[in-house]
């Protein structure tokens, strides 16, 4: 065992021009480079020098129905970590891909390859998707209930895992002198066959330096939490407050250890969106500057699709309607765990509509902190060493500078106070967040392919 002290993993969410909604209006940014490959390039290569553990990109296959009031589209996040990987060394590379709109094996092949071409570095954030918006693209009359989706989920995990596992490590043989170039009884049909998914395999590549990608996952729903417990070894969440955090992180690890596993080796990583000046004063002046390039049209927009309300006639400055998130659910039925989120905002806070859209915009229900560069190292410091975060998904209110100014200012504090590397101390992504490398559930196994 290990007696190095416990460290903070990092991760830079990377999403267009920042987390704030109104970033690609500030003069700051530079939305018209975000389809530039370089730009991203930059970005990871930020990350990357400051000792950041991953960098993560979000996505969905439909374009947003409010592309009139911001940047919608992006790049495909599997294909674009591939160009990064060429252009860094050591930084994980983290790609959301769906278990409702991707078939296994093609899923499976995407990362394996990208984590080969990277020596080790990707990770698969697994999402079910929440939006209705993808079915029509995919031929379907409309998008999987919840439950359906995470019953797929589950067989579609099992079945990449199996496929990335079909070739045990000492597979090929690279034997010249006798012709042999890998060994047909270390490679594996998988024949799974569920109630969504028949997959027979084996998979047409060997193991990837980590065995596998790293899984990630963002759900926190009963059903999202319950599938994280089961496989996620890294987990993207959204808490407003330190006891929510807490409660999360102590049921998770529990989920965790009724599986088996080591809870170790779940990697809790709420989001945080860090406006930083000199003075707290200065950081909070920045964040109502942001606050004041906003559409009011563009945030009711994304506040009705949430509640599943038309909220187009609110009166901005008068007070949130508390039944405009019955629908939100407890703890015991959480659904629509995001919705959640924003009911307690509004149940404890009781904001305006226009407050609440503020709130809203710096990024999407995370946690937003205005302060100096010591104080946002204080609250990161406060929930790593509370049981509450192993780390953080650093999501800036705007690109470059604000991914910049926490890397020179709050990333060389948390250094300082033991908390985070100065060195890489491993080469993949496993490495960094100091998970083990799986082995194959196929060694040993008779049952290779004839």
């Amino acid at each position: 065992m290990s007696d190095s002290p416990r460290q903070l993993s990092l991760n830079a969410f990377i999403h267009p021009a920042g987390h704030h909604e109104a970033a690609w209006r500030h003069p700051w940014t530079t939305p018209e480079r975000l389809f530039d490959v370089t730009y991203f390039q930059e970005i990871a290569r930020t990350a990357e020098a400051a000792k950041f553990d991953g960098i993560f990109f979000a996505d969905g296959p439909a374009l947003r129905s409010d592309v009139e009031h911001g940047p919608a589209g992006t790049l495909e996040p599997i294909t674009l970590l591939t160009a990064i990987a060429v252009a860094t060394e050591r930084i994980g590379l983290i790609a959301t891909a769906s278990t409702t709109y991707y078939e296994p094996y093609n899923l499976a092949r995407l990362f394996a390859s990208l984590d080969h071409i990277s020596n080790g570095r990707a990770g698969w954030n697994i999402v079910t998707t929440g939006t209705d918006l993808a079915a029509a693209n995919f031929g379907l009359a409309k998008h999987p209930d919840h439950g359906d989706r995470y019953s797929r989920a589950r067989e579609f995990v099992d079945a990449v895992v199996r496929l990335w596992d079909s070739w045990e490590d000492d597979a090929i043989s690279l034997d010249r002198e006798n012709g042999i170039y890998a060994d047909r009884s270390k490679i594996h049909e998988i024949n799974y066959v569920g109630r969504h998914l028949r997959v027979r395999g084996p998979f047409n590549a060997p193991r990837t330096p980590q065995g596998y990608p790293v899984l990630v996952q963002a759900g926190a729903s009963n059903d999202g939490r319950a599938f994280a417990g089961q496989y996620a070894e890294a987990i993207f969440t959204a808490h407003q407050r330190l006891s929510d955090a807490q409660a999360f992180y102590t049921d998770i690890k529990s989920r965790a250890a009724q599986f088996g596993r080591n809870p170790d080796h779940v990697k809790i990583l709420p989001g945080i969106s860090p406006f930083i000046g000199d003075t707290e004063e200065q950081a909070k002046a920045l964040e109502r500057e942001f606050n004041e390039l906003t559409s009011p049209e563009y945030g009711l927009a994304q506040l009705g699709a949430l509640t599943g309300t038309d909220v187009r006639n609110l009166e901005l400055d008068a007070p949130v309607p508390v039944e405009l998130f019955a629908a939100a659910g407890d703890v015991t039925d959480n659904k629509q765990s995001r919705l959640q989120v924003i009911a307690g905002i509004v149940e404890r806070e009781r904001p305006t509509v226009r407050g609440l859209l503020h709130r809203l915009a710096g990024a999407r229900g995370h946690r937003v902190f205005a302060g100096t560069a010591e104080q946002v190292a204080d609250t990161i410091e406060e929930w790593f060493t509370s049981g509450a975060a192993d780390g953080f998904n650093v999501m800036p209110p705007y690109y470059p500078g604000g991914l910049e100014i926490f890397t020179e200012r709050v990333v060389p504090i948390l250094q300082d106070r033991g908390l985070f590397r100065t060195e890489y101390s491993g080469t993949t992504l496993r490495d960094h967040f100091g998970l083990p490398r799986p082995e194959s559930q196929f060694s040993g196994s008779a049952s290779a392919v004839q």
